[in-house]
């Protein structure tokens, strides 16, 4: 039987105090209408455990661990994608280029062929998720080109998306 139960909480279950990195914190699970429930006690709050406890544990709160780059969602880029395509000016039009590139390799779009008309070739992608098919223009782009507009892309969705 799997149980899913929350980490360690931010704050004292007793007092509502926050807890700070190498505090000692007591857990305990208890069952509340049914369910398991983790509550977590600072070392000034711990009377011990209740006599309903399931189970109970002392630890350290954890050093916070140094932020790495945000993570971007595939689904809300997928979202940007979609707001993009329905209507894109020249300027946008690159974007969407290294937007549909950058889903190709999330695995949020898919590469369905390629088909060329008056010395342009546009790529055929579906969603992954059942979006409808789109065609976007090759923009040619080398891969420094490409990259430093990921990098664009990427700050842009993140300013814009806190």
């Amino acid at each position: 039987m799997d149980y899913h139960l929350k980490p360690l909480g931010k704050t004292c279950s007793a007092t509502g105090k926050e807890f700070v990195p190498g505090e000692t914190v007591h857990s305990i699970i208890v069952e509340e209408n049914g369910q398991l429930v983790r509550l977590d006690y600072s070392e000034d709050a711990w009377d011990g455990p209740p006599e309903s406890a399931v189970g109970e544990w002392k630890l350290q709160v954890p050093e916070s661990a140094t932020q790495g780059p945000k993570k971007i969602d595939p689904d809300a880029l997928m979202q940007y994608f979609e707001q993009l395509y329905e209507s894109p000016n020249q300027v946008q039009e690159t974007f969407l280029y290294v937007l549909a590139l950058f889903l190709v390799q999330k695995r949020r779009l898919k590469l369905d062929g390629s088909r060329n008309e008056d010395e342009a070739s546009y790529l055929q992608l579906t969603g992954t998720h059942g979006e409808g098919s789109f065609e976007i223009r090759d923009q040619n782009l080398d891969e420094s080109e490409v990259e430093q507009l990921q990098q664009q892309l990427n700050s842009q969705f993140l300013e814009d998306w806190e």
